[in-house]
């Protein structure tokens, strides 16, 4: 498989696989946060060492760059290890295990929430909409957006998941619908401490420079968590070239890579990047990169707790190898979801200047497809979610 993959490649095989949150107790975790985000420490670390078994060396997102641009020859395939969204979870419970593995990663930086006590959109709502469950919420669609129905309708009938509803949502409404969303339910849920999650806290400046002095590169990943298709133009700029002048400023280093917010990209974005001293962006597609290729459109294996469960329900060696040698891509069994979108320029569309984004990708766990941020109904269905 590995030598296929390697001809397909043109070469050596460029794996890069994508984490969000790296937990100590998954099952705890699980009954409050959306589980496609969620890995536990125990099987992040046997991800890290499936991937040297499998022959990868555990390299640096510059090393990639460079192997796939002609630049360096690598002696093994490589593996690159990134982080996105900047959770404190990953400087807890993933930077002791990096350390002590010696393996590189590079973490993706939404600016604007670093050091900040707010939380994502996408675990506000999924909070509030699991309050509104536990409640037995009934909406008043009179007071709210009017794009709700759309999201609350398929939830409180039961048609999808929670994890669901927010992925096929999120990625079609802009920053501003989300908040105004946010705001009305908050109020129509009558407000209250309870309403904000706990758990999903990030990393502040002091975190995210040990982590950079331990030798972990970071990248920009917008200012608010903002899916850049549905901007105009004058947004994309402000949230791509603030988060890097943020991180430089913060950091005291030279910010060259950057992840697409919901994995989706388009070539005004790419063009943004490319003028303005980035080398690479990376989607959430999960197809081979191939030497030669372009670095702004490297693709991702994103992975969870669930990737790894074989049919007893326990951590699986043979399934993690699989997905790492992408045997169900081989197979024909896997459907990725294409990252590249038309750029919707929305006249008259609100920046979101420091407030939260959306950050929900696919996740199609049962057909092997990526996802960044929240799973679709069918990884959702891998899951039991409380009721």
């Amino acid at each position: 498989m590995a030598a296929y993959r390697r001809s397909q490649s043109g070469g050596r095989r460029i794996l890069i696989v994508s984490y969000h949150r790296v937990v100590s107790d998954f099952t705890g975790e699980l009954q409050r946060s959306i589980p496609g985000l969620l890995i536990s420490q125990e099987t992040f670390r046997r991800h890290l060492e499936e991937a040297q078994a499998a022959g990868f060396e555990l390299a640096s997102m510059g090393d990639a760059v460079d192997v796939m641009a002609g630049r360096r020859v690598a002696k093994k395939d490589l593996c690159v290890v990134t982080f996105d969204d900047g959770y404190r979870d990953v400087y807890r419970h993933a930077r002791p295990i990096l350390k002590q593995m010696g393996v590189p990663a590079i973490i993706y930086l939404p600016t604007a929430f670093i050091g900040t006590d707010r939380r994502f959109n996408h675990d506000r709502l999924f909070h509030l909409l699991r309050r509104a469950q536990e409640r037995h919420y009934r909406p008043v669609y009179d007071t709210l957006p009017a794009p709700s129905l759309e999201l609350l309708g398929p939830i409180l009938s039961g048609q999808k998941t929670v994890s669901a509803a927010l992925d096929d949502f999120i990625g079609e409404h802009p920053t501003c619908v989300l908040t105004d969303i946010i705001d009305a339910l908050e109020q129509q849920l009558g407000g209250g401490k309870d309403l904000v999650p706990e758990q999903g806290d990030i990393m502040n400046w002091d975190e995210v420079r040990r982590m950079a002095r331990d030798g972990f590169e970071f990248g920009a990943h917008t200012l608010g968590h903002t899916v850049l298709t549905l901007e105009p133009t004058e947004v994309v700029e402000r949230e791509i070239l603030e988060s890097k002048r943020t991180i430089e400023r913060e950091v005291g280093i030279t910010v060259r890579d950057f992840a697409y917010c919901n994995g989706w990209y388009s070539d005004e974005i790419i063009r943004v990047l490319s003028s303005n001293g980035f080398r690479s962006g990376v989607t959430t597609e999960d197809f081979p990169n191939r030497i030669g290729g372009d670095p702004f459109t490297l693709k991702r294996k994103v992975l969870w707790e669930n990737f790894s469960l074989g049919m007893t329900g326990d951590y699986s060696s043979a399934l993690t190898g699989c997905q790492l040698d992408d045997c169900f891509g081989v197979l024909g069994m896997s459907h990725p979801v294409p990252g590249k979108r038309p750029h919707q320029l929305r006249a008259g569309a609100r920046g979101n200047e420091a407030v939260v984004g959306p950050a929900v990708q696919r996740s199609e766990a049962s057909r092997s497809v990526v996802s960044a941020n929240v799973m679709s109904a069918e990884a959702a269905s891998a899951v039991k979610e409380v009721p």
